[in-house]
């Protein structure tokens, strides 16, 4: 049975949660890969908005199995939050299960994480302040907490005093900021443990029974390709890989078992955050598209820099996750904004061009774009539901699109409701 991977090909923000959502609604099992709270899927489904920040969508679907593999990096607090909002709103967490080995976010991380930014000063990363990069610094450096320690008091106890104190001594000495109380961590968080102890299971394990099963499975993550440790645009990056590869990393299982990889983008380009940008609208047109397109942050509310569509991105995302196909999203946006515009390669410093995405930030700073322009269109393409509805001007854009990056577009959002969707 289709074991499928959604992964957003751009910045991230490409709105994800929607073709998450729709392809959860067909799958048996649901597991998150990667990443932690900094990061959220905003879905609309039969008029209710929700916003869901570590729990998979798939939480939305009464029999559907939701499972947080051990690449997941998972703050207690944060996640009782939500599962709290979703249960208010009588959505069943019956389903869900968390992987032991899935690391803890802990207090220290989230002060560590605004105290180093704060360092850094005008070099600071941008982050959301959540303490995603500090949790999987620990966990690189083997001192980290994981859901197993969290639900097993002595164990946790044991490992607070002793990274804790670690801890305090970095915030106090290097940062100059005020330490912890141990005992006070200790008790708060034995009592997250006590919370969620009924949530944890081997996710390795009911994932590749429930393949064997003949289960549908869907894969999903936080953030995107040009976000990834390795292959995004270091060091305004996450600490995980949001790629397709990372799943099998992130969730323990082989790649034979993935048959189809699908890409998310947007009709044009966004990000968060700092870093280069090339195709940076940052005029009347830009301010546009982000007012229309609700162009603002699921977990910080931060506006989004937002530019035209980048090719060059999503080839580069096409080859490094291997993509079967692309949902492009938003299309409705561009309604009445006039000539539109696809990068289509970079002009390199040296005068030289490029189509393919340079692997440093170095090179990639002193690129500019080079461009196609296409007319427009101003009809209302929000109901639509198939692709020959779409007016000239949309199809045409979105064929260009497929010939630039060497991917079959699958899908086109034609509006924020999960009905309003095309599938090809």
């Amino acid at each position: 049975m289709p074991a499928n991977i959604v992964v957003g090909t751009q910045w991230g923000d490409e709105g994800k949660g929607k073709i998450i959502d729709i392809i959860s609604s067909r799958a048996d099992v649901v597991v998150r890969s990667q990443g932690g709270n900094n990061a959220g899927h905003t879905v609309v489904n039969n008029g209710e908005v929700y916003k869901l920040h570590l729990i998979p969508s798939g939480i939305l679907y009464e029999n559907t199995l939701c499972l947080i593999g051990a690449g997941v990096v998972l703050d207690p607090k944060d996640f009782i939050s939500e599962l709290d909002s979703l249960e208010t709103r009588g959505i069943s967490t019956a389903n869900l299960r968390i992987d032991p080995r899935a690391h803890v976010v802990m207090p220290w991380h989230i002060r560590l994480d605004g105290l180093s930014e704060k360092f850094r000063g005008g070099k600071d990363i941008g982050t959301t302040g959540r303490g995603i990069g500090p949790a999987y610094m620990d966990k690189y450096e083997r001192c980290g907490i994981r859901m197993y320690d969290l639900v097993h008091a002595d164990v946790l106890a044991e490992k607070i005093q002793s990274t804790g104190k670690l801890k305090n001594k970095i915030i106090t000495e290097v940062y100059g900021g005020e330490a912890f109380d141990l005992d006070s961590v200790t008790a708060e968080y034995t009592k997250y443990g006590e919370r969620l102890a009924k949530y944890i299971d081997d996710v390795s394990v009911l994932t590749f029974n429930a393949d064997k099963s003949g289960k549908t499975i869907m894969f999903e993550g936080a953030q995107a390709t040009l976000l990834d440790i390795d292959f995004g645009t270091y060091p305004y990056v996450t600490s995980s890989h949001p790629l397709s590869a990372g799943v099998c990393i992130g969730t323990g299982v082989g790649p034979r078992m993935i048959t189809n990889i699908i890409g998310v983008a947007k009709a044009y380009t966004t990000r968060v955050g700092k870093g280069p940008f090339p195709t940076e609208l940052d005029d009347e047109i830009g301010e546009e598209i982000r007012n229309k397109g609700g162009e603002f942050g699921t977990t910080t509310g931060r506006p989004r820099r937002t530019g035209w569509f980048d090719a060059v991105i999503v080839r580069h995302s096409v080859r490094v996750n291997g993509l079967d196909s692309l949902a492009i999203n938003k299309l409705d946006t561009l309604a009445n904004i006039g000539t539109l515009k696809i990068c289509t390669a970079y002009r390199m410093p040296d005068g030289s061009i490029t189509e393919n995405f340079p692997p440093t930030l170095e090179e990639l700073e002193g690129c500019t774009p080079i461009y196609e322009e296409f007319d427009g269109f101003t009809e209302d393409i929000s109901q639509c539901r198939s692709f020959d509805e779409l007016p000239e001007n949309c199809r045409k854009y979105i064929a260009r699109l497929e010939e630039l990056v060497g991917c079959h577009v699958s899908m086109v959002g034609v509006g924020a409701d999960r009905t309003q969707i095309i599938e090809r």
